[in-house]
C-alpha cells in the first residue's frame, strides 16, 4: 500500500486554473492534479535542503510563479 492521502479542495480563480493547465500541458503532464503535487513537491523539497539557489535559479521560479500568477 501507498502512503495515506488526504483529499483537499481548494478555490482557485478560473484565470489561474488557465494558466497552471498550460503550464501542465506545455511540461507534458496529461493530469493537472499530477502536475500540482509534483509542483508542491518540488517547492517542499527545496525548502528542506536548505540548498540557496543560483540567482539564475531564482529568477526561474520567479518567473514560473509569475506565469501561474503567484506573484506580479
Amino acid at each position: 500500500m501507498g502512503e495515506e492521502k488526504v483529499e483537499l479542495k481548494i478555490t482557485i480563480p478560473k484565470s489561474l486554473y488557465d494558466k497552471i493547465k498550460e503550464e501542465a500541458d506545455n511540461a507534458g503532464f496529461t493530469d493537472i492534479e499530477e502536475f500540482i503535487r509534483f509542483v508542491l513537491e518540488q517547492l517542499v523539497e527545496s525548502g528542506e535542503t536548505g540548498e540557496e539557489l543560483s540567482p539564475e535559479d531564482e529568477e526561474k521560479v520567479k518567473e514560473r510563479l509569475r506565469a501561474l500568477g503567484y506573484i506580479d
